[in-house]
């Protein structure tokens, strides 16, 4: 019985050491992954080094390697134990730093040198028996004997983690809000937990100790803590350097962890233990074993589809907060592209041409001034000229006759021509004709018969819904696109009010004038809207030095004076001479031009450039980003100009 309870304890350590691995590595891409800009990231991502070296290490231990090699793992496990003190004490330099108190010298000179140490101590444990010595007795125990070196070591380790550990409370005392105090909280012990976890307690016991079952209970006590507790230390880890909202954090944290390191422990504990199985339900274990991991990868998977939006709910989310992300939701799961909708006309073309049997249809839309092709199916298209030169033509022809029981249909050139409601005004005597559909003519006369009538006029009505629909998401896109660039309070930003003002005041990137990456934004959404328009009447640009200097050529009017900043940036982009649209010197300055001061289409502008629209789009961005820093120069000549 007693052999039975210590083969048990050992799987679940082998579970657990595994468990460790999976967890810390995980954490490790994650952070990397999400902020690697961010030095507390950084620094915590040595940390997490550190463990995963070391649980590698126990997890090779039980696979039952070779006399020499068991030693050589032993050795090489120093990798993460040598190097924690100093990654601790870099952790909580970085934590000090991010509250307002950088170092000035001192405190970086110590974490080199406690690298340094660290790094002493490895060669000292790979190539001498100074530090540790190592004896083994059979290919799964080993006996781990200190140096002489190994006193320093803990004397090293002990200075090092609680001066961490104090950096951490002042870091702590430095936060201004309960929710920044709290996390730094539990930041502060949770961090202990991973040191503490991989000191080398075994060359502090007796070999009768290390394989008893009272210690085998014990290291698995200690496993599950650091699982649990690194689990924990993720938390307020992922809230440093993020730009997203807490609740945007929370919820991708949520999610990784369940459909990440989770699906990883639950597929790696099937394995452990159903390997030591002879047979399962009457079949090998082995053979089973590719069966049961993915049975339980497919049903976790799917509980969390089931549960996630329920632990959202009451994790993350108010009453209030929950009913606003519903409507969010709501919205977005109504919206869809420009190129769904174009698909969805195209189906409704494709229907009405095999049922009225004829080879053509398309969609015209008016609501732009002019008319213009959306979309298109069968050999043939309507002259883009025609539809230029006739359009006042088109619109007479199409107000002729009020829509009765069928819908108008009216000759024009080869094809018939039916007039598209919109459905957004309220009173069917005020209609708004937003486009037609037109098909290839029959015959000269309309001869649809009363069969074909009613399948066509639901065709007309669908088609109406859809560019209905697609003008008015246009319209929302475009209110979006102006005012999403002023969202400007961050998870960076809040940092300015989070903890106190340090020696070189606020800790965040604020320190600087301007966030330069949503400076391009703010410029980007003014030249979409430079005729007017959110991007430009609510602009954060409104308030630049430069904007107040051009009011007095603008009769004070503010959002001229910009409109005015963005023509002068969007000139100092042209090159000397005379105007060449297929020149490449000349190409930032007519994309700026034919995309924003004179409004053409992605595509007409692309053709006009004998350019394709991904390089235009490319392109564009870099056209954008040069009128932004040309906009950073002007500021600055004018901030330095204007009177202090």
């Amino acid at each position: 019985m007693g052999d039975v309870f210590s083969d048990l304890l050992n799987l679940v350590n082998e579970t657990l050491t595994a468990a460790i691995v999976v967890l810390s590595a995980s954490l490790l891409l994650y952070n990397l992954t999400r902020n690697l800009r961010n030095r507390v990231a950084r620094t915590s991502a040595s940390v997490l080094v550190c463990v995963t070296v070391v649980y590698i290490c126990d997890v090779l231990v039980s696979l039952n390697p070779s006399s020499g090699t068991l030693e050589a793992i032993v050795r090489m496990q120093w990798l993460g134990i040598a190097f924690m003190p100093a990654a601790m004490f870099h952790l909580s330099d970085a934590l000090l730093a991010t509250t307002g108190l950088p170092s000035r010298g001192r405190r970086r000179r110590v974490s080199r040198m406690l690298y340094l140490i660290g790094a002493a101590f490895v060669v000292f444990a790979a190539f001498s028996d100074f530090l540790i010595r190592p004896i083994v007795l059979n290919s799964r125990l080993i006996n781990i004997y200190g140096g002489a070196l190994f006193l320093v070591y803990v004397i090293n380790f002990g200075i090092a983690v609680g001066t961490a550990f104090i950096n951490v409370q002042r870091a702590r005392g430095r936060c201004l809000t309960r929710d920044t105090r709290r996390r730094m909280g539990y930041l502060q012990f949770a961090m202990l937990t991973p040191a503490f976890g991989i000191f080398p307690y075994s060359v502090l016991l007796g070999l009768s100790e290390t394989g008893s079952l009272g210690m085998l209970m014990l290291v698995n006590i200690s496993n599950l803590v650091i699982v649990l507790m690194l689990s924990f230390l993720a938390y307020p880890l992922s809230f440093f350097g993020s730009r997203q909202p807490d609740r945007v954090v929370k919820t991708d944290l949520l999610r990784f962890m369940l459909r990440g390191p989770a699906t990883g422990l639950l597929a790696l504990a099937v394995i452990i233990f159903i390997t030591p199985a002879q047979r399962i339900l009457g079949l090998p274990g082995n053979s089973f074993m590719p069966f049961a991991v993915v049975a339980v990868v497919l049903l976790w998977q799917w509980t969390v589809a089931l549960s996630l939006p329920w632990l959202e709910k009451k994790l993350i989310y108010s009453g209030e907060d929950d009913d606003q992300l519903a409507k969010l939701q709501n919205l977005s799961e109504r919206l869809l592209t420009r190129t769904d909708l174009l698909q969805l006309l195209d189906a409704i073309l494709s229907s009405t041409c095999d049922y009225l049997q004829v080879n053509t249809a398309f969609v015209v839309s008016l609501t732009e001034g002019t008319p213009e092709l959306v979309v298109a199916v069968g050999p043939t298209r309507p002259n883009p000229v025609w539809l230029e030169e006739e359009s006042s033509a088109l619109n007479k022809l199409l107000h002729l006759n009020e829509p009765g029981t069928n819908p108008p249909l009216d000759k024009w050139h080869s094809y018939w021509i039916a007039p598209l409601y919109s459905k957004r005004s309220s009173q069917d005597d005020e209609r708004l004709i937003i486009g037609f559909l037109g098909i290839q003519a029959r015959a000269n006369e309309v001869d649809l018969s009363p069969d074909e009538w009613p399948v066509f006029r639901g065709q007309i009505r669908r088609a109406a819904e859809t560019l209905d629909d697609m003008t008015l998401q246009s319209e929302i896109y475009a209110a979006l696109e102006g005012l999403l660039p002023q969202i400007k309070i961050t998870r960076t930003r809040a940092a300015a009010v989070e903890y106190r003002s340090g020696r070189e005041g606020q800790p965040t990137a604020e320190n600087g004038d301007f966030d330069r990456e949503q400076f391009v934004e703010q410029v980007r959404a003014a030249l979409r809207h430079y005729w007017g328009g959110p991007g430009l009447s609510s602009s954060e640009l409104l308030g630049l030095n430069s904007v107040h200097e051009t009011l007095p050529e603008t009769d004070n009017n503010p959002v001229r004076a910009l409109r005015v900043l963005l023509q002068r940036a969007i000139e100092k982009q042209r090159p000397a001479g005379d105007r060449k649209l297929l020149s490449p010197e000349w190409t930032i300055y007519n994309i700026l031009a034919e995309r924003f001061i004179d409004k053409h289409k992605v595509r007409d502008v692309a053709i006009k450039l004998a350019l394709s629209e991904p390089d235009l789009y490319r392109k564009q961005r870099i056209a954008i980003e040069a009128v932004a820093d040309t906009l950073l120069e002007m500021e600055h000549q004018a901030s330095q100009s204007s009177p202090r």
